[in-house]
């Protein structure tokens, strides 16, 4: 080999060493790994049409999630209230249903209670506690703070709300086992549709929650705030008394509340009493009630303490 042939190599090694860096003990590469390949613009598009949040939006509202749970678990007032009020008012209307002719309407006393229970959740654990998480973190500055992030105002508001719904379902789920093995009521008949009435619910309930934080100014009058739409839902949307043993002209009123079609989903969704065009109403009142909570929510929603 020629002089000019070896100065030629050791050029050549010597770029190599530069382009790829020194060589690790034992001969192994150490050429850095090429970055991550962004996501396929098919997943983006699938998840843009569903309205599904990207990975990064949910892994902000987990850290938001994480953080209202740790705050909820040192407030034993609200944690007992979340976990101990919806099973008490249950055995309530289990008491008031036995004096009720519940098999006139087609209705038993444990379908009353597991599907009321399923609706006193929502109401206790979601729209009453997430009030107070707002206007709580609203009095902090606590909202105003994160918005000034790269979260939006939905990851915000959903990520706070998060600890609540996600009990809330633990609780629903728990009491469909109760209803299944201890009440003799037997297996939903039309599971789907009972599905669709406990993710409605929570979503419907959180965007309420923030409807009426928009007008509570502390956290003190958020029990006050919050006790119209209680009211209203639990003896006019089905809750204690089944709209069918009420006259039908009050009863088709008070199918237009937005509490109403969430129970009729899922008690509906149970028992299987639901048809196609019932099952399309009540989807349709429920949608409905969450784009017009949406509008009221960009319209009213209060960031700051002093708004």
């Amino acid at each position: 080999m020629t002089v000019s042939s070896r100065a030629t190599d050791t050029r050549t090694a010597d770029t190599r060493a530069a382009t790829t860096g020194p060589a690790a003990p034992g001969g192994h590469d150490t050429t850095p790994a090429p970055p991550p390949a962004p996501p396929k613009a098919g997943a983006r598009t699938a998840r843009r049409l569903l309205g599904l949040p990207d990975p990064a939006a949910l892994r902000r509202m987990g850290s938001i999630g994480r953080a209202e749970l740790t705050l909820l678990l040192r407030n034993r007032t609200a944690l007992m209230m979340a976990l101990i009020m919806p099973f008490f008012m249950a055995a309530a209307t289990y008491s008031v249903s036995r004096e009720m002719d519940l098999a006139e309407v087609g209705l038993s006393v444990g379908a009353l209670v597991i599907t009321g229970g399923i609706g006193m959740i929502l109401l206790f654990v979601v729209y009453s506690n997430v009030i107070s998480v707002y206007v709580a973190r609203r009095e902090e500055r606590v909202l105003k703070r994160l918005r000034t992030g790269e979260l939006s105002d939905g990851e915000v508001l959903a990520g706070a709300a998060l600890p609540s719904a996600v009990l809330a379902l633990a609780q629903c789920l728990l009491l469909v086992g109760i209803g299944t093995a201890a009440l003799d009521i037997g297996f939903p008949e039309q599971p789907v549709t009972l599905l669709l009435g406990l993710l409605l619910g929570p979503a419907l309930m959180v965007l309420l929650a923030a409807v009426t934080a928009a007008f509570t100014r502390t956290v003190e009058s958020a029990q006050i705030t919050a006790l119209p739409l209680f009211m209203v839902s639990a003896f006019a949307s089905g809750l204690i008394v089944p709209l069918e043993t009420l006259p039908d002209t009050m009863a088709d009123i008070f199918r237009f509340l937005p509490m109403t079609p969430v129970i009729e989903l899922v008690r509906g969704g149970w028992l299987g009493t639901l048809e196609g065009t019932d099952v399309l109403r009540a989807l349709a009142i429920a949608l409905v009630w969450t784009g017009v909570a949406v509008f009221a929510v960009r319209r009213w929603f209060r960031w700051d303490p002093r708004a």
